[in-house]
């Protein structure tokens, strides 16, 4: 497991609360009715963010508590609960383990929404298992489609990308590896019972402003990578997707995966 150091998305916040294609109503759904949630018991919320997915669940429990190492998520996860006058959330700037050492309580459902990768996985699983009620569990988000063909602007991008940030995905003070394990095969191998589940697609639009702040939102994309160049950078993206489509509006169907550990 790397140590990815305490910079990872360090500038990212502001981008990653306004410019992230949200959750759909769907997964919500799917997880409110497997649950069987009814507004009690509480919700943890790891690797948290500013929030995305720990917001969307404020009427379903008594409390939610949302866990992230980043300073920055966490301060911004406190301004939108003021914004949305929001007042059963707890937030905690840490690590599952310091956490843990602070607190007592059961949660009936985890939410771990694209950051699990991050985590040290099996570990992880270990900590938690005592943490979650019988019959609760943990939902492991995830919209990654290794074999899925990217559309004629995601390339564009990937390739304005690559010249300005170079080829290597920067992550930290290190590079990204991706997990050699599948997120299916630690489940298994854990205390935890497997499921798993594909939402059906759903479609995100995006224009030249979005693609640009959720790139500034991502840890390899991180705006302070590119120093004194971000306008050079900025203008050269916008001319070649608006050679794509002089509109500037681009769709993408996303797919979205749950992995579920049960208690």
């Amino acid at each position: 497991m790397k140590n990815y150091g305490h910079d990872l998305f360090k500038g990212t916040a502001w981008y990653y609360s306004r410019f992230r294609p949200l959750y759909p109503a769907s997964l919500i759904r799917f997880l409110i009715d497997r649950f069987s949630l009814d507004g009690e018991g509480h919700m943890l919320d790891l690797g948290c963010g500013t929030g995305q997915v720990a917001f969307r669940f404020t009427d379903w429990f008594e409390s939610i508590v949302g866990i992230d190492t980043e300073p920055e998520m966490i301060e911004e996860a406190r301004r939108l609960e003021k914004e949305f006058r929001a007042d059963n959330f707890a937030w905690f700037n840490g690590d599952l383990n310091t956490y843990k050492q602070q607190f007592d309580g059961k949660f009936r459902v985890v939410t771990i929404a694209k950051a699990f990768h991050w985590m040290n996985r099996e570990k992880v699983l270990d900590t938690l298992y005592p943490m979650i009620s019988d019959g609760g569990g943990i939902a492991i988000i995830d919209n990654y489609s290794p074999n899925k063909q990217l559309l004629p602007w995601q390339k564009k991008v990937n390739e304005v990308v690559h010249h300005w940030y170079g080829t290597e995905r920067r992550a930290g003070n290190t590079t990204y590896s991706p997990p050699a394990v599948s997120y299916q095969e630690i489940i298994s191998n854990s205390q935890f019972a497997l499921e798993t589940h594909e939402l059906p697609p759903y479609t995100h639009e995006w224009n030249l402003d979005s693609i640009i702040g959720n790139l500034y939102s991502t840890s390899f994309g991180s705006r302070r990578f590119l120093g004194d160049k971000v306008d050079f950078f900025e203008q050269h993206l916008k001319e070649e997707l608006l050679g794509i489509d002089k509109n500037g509006v681009f769709k993408e169907d996303i797919n979205l995966s749950i992995k579920l550990a049960i208690k």
